[in-house]
């Protein structure tokens, strides 16, 4: 009946471990009884080592990893653009074709670029702007190097043979005045037209000559303007009395000339070039030293006044002195605008700018030409108002006011675009030979 103690403690510790299996598969704390009740029960007698306890949790099946996938290759954000660089490439012709900044800083000017654009370059004027466009121009190689034109300076040697070209012209209408004067009433009318007209060939060929070098040679042409000088000298030697016999009534009768003019105008082709070459060399000197455009212009203008003031006070006795020597009277006040009709244009030509010269000798043809026909027109029925200006234009002033108002408006709006023209960088990059 009774149960012997060994028995009934292993029977009571199985009981335990089977409670304790129970309670394990129930609970999460399983594993703490179980390794108890083990250890109560190896106490007893010997267990075989079994597999992993039943009182562990199941593992739950591990999630496989996502499989990497490619973002979308996005572009770098950039970082901000280098203006300087795209104006770089926008201008390239001009920066590899530039000796030095100051050509690239006129070709700029040139484009539309001030110094307030200058500003969204982030530079403070146009000087600056284009000192960094040639540094980072790349170098020329050097089979390809442009030789550097040197500044308008003190060349002796050039300056003595444009100086002898510019005295040719006059000195050919001397000479051909001179010979008329002396073989006068010796030669007939045949032997002096001849002299004449040799005369004005010499003087013609030595003004070419004198144009083609020197601060007065025009890198680009004069275009037209020869035409319309020509006219101008003509009506300079006949227009006076041509206006004189038309509002006369006539014209009756052949035009006498009026040589004073033609004389002192080529006597002062002289005195022009050297005018001109005092311009050049100190609006170079004044594009060097500035480092704004509106500083280069406000010193430029007064020096283009300056030379056309210099070139009329050395034109007004040349021309005093041809008409005293040919025997006038008269005051040439016609054809000192006319000299300065000349020189503005052919300064503004000498810059690169023919167009402006052409334009304004042209408009002073015009309003010679329009002055007689205005008169013979109004002779007609019914347009009588037409010749009524020119009627007192010529009572107030004298046949000369005519020419005197068409070459002095000419000139006048002349200098005035050239203050304007002049002022800019951009003229004064053609190289002068001989300045």
């Amino acid at each position: 009946m009774f149960a012997r103690p060994g028995a009934s403690g292993a029977s009571a510790s199985g009981a335990s471990a089977s409670g304790a299996s129970a309670s394990g598969a129930s609970a999460s704390g399983a594993s703490a009884s179980g390794a108890s009740a083990s250890g109560a029960s190896g106490a007893a007698r010997p267990v075989a080592p079994a597999g992993p306890p039943a009182s562990a949790a199941p593992r739950p099946a591990e999630i496989p990893p996502r499989a990497p996938q490619r973002r979308p290759a996005t572009p770098a954000r950039r970082g901000p653009a280098d203006p300087v660089k795209s104006l770089m490439h926008h201008h390239r012709d001009l920066c590899e074709r530039a000796v030095s900044p100051l050509e690239i800083a006129a070709g700029l000017e040139a484009h539309g670029l001030t110094d307030r654009t200058a500003a969204r370059y982030r530079h403070r004027d146009v000087f600056a702007l284009a000192e960094e466009l040639y540094a980072r121009t790349p170098a020329r190689p050097a089979g390809s190097a442009v030789a550097v034109p040197p500044p308008p300076g003190p060349d002796t040697e050039a300056r003595a043979g444009w100086t002898l070209l510019a005295l040719l012209p006059g000195a050919a209408c001397l000479a051909t005045a001179g010979l008329l004067l002396v073989t006068e009433g010796a030669l007939g009318g045949g032997a002096r037209a001849t002299v004449i007209v040799t005369g004005a060939l010499l003087a013609c060929l030595a003004l070419r000559f004198c144009l083609g070098r020197g601060p007065l040679r025009a890198p680009e042409g004069a275009g037209r303007a020869g035409m319309y000088a020509c006219w101008l000298l003509s009506f300079a030697v006949y227009g006076e009395e041509l206006i004189a016999q038309v509002v006369s009534g006539g014209p009756d009768g052949p035009w006498e000339a009026a040589p004073a003019p033609l004389l002192g105008l080529t006597a002062a082709v002289a005195p022009a070039a050297w005018c001109a070459h005092f311009f050049t060399v100190q609006a170079h000197r004044k594009l060097t030293g500035s480092r704004a455009l509106e500083e280069f212009g406000a010193g430029v203008r007064p020096l283009l006044l300056a030379a056309v003031v210099l070139f009329l006070c050395a034109l007004l006795p040349l021309l005093f002195l041809a008409d005293l020597g040919l025997g006038g009277t008269g005051t040439p006040v016609s054809a000192a605008a006319l000299g300065v009709l000349f020189f503005l244009a052919r300064l503004l030509a000498a810059h690169g700018l023919p167009e402006p010269g052409t334009v304004a000798l042209a408009a002073a043809c015009a309003v010679e030409a329009a002055a007689p026909a205005l008169v013979l027109a109004g002779r007609l029925p019914g347009l009588e108002p037409l010749a009524r200006p020119v009627h007192a234009l010529v009572a107030a002033g004298g046949p000369g006011s005519v020419p005197a108002l068409a070459c002095g408006a000419a000139a006048l709006g002349l200098l005035l675009h050239a203050s304007a023209a002049l002022s800019r960088a951009s003229a004064h990059t053609h190289p002068h030979t001989g300045a």
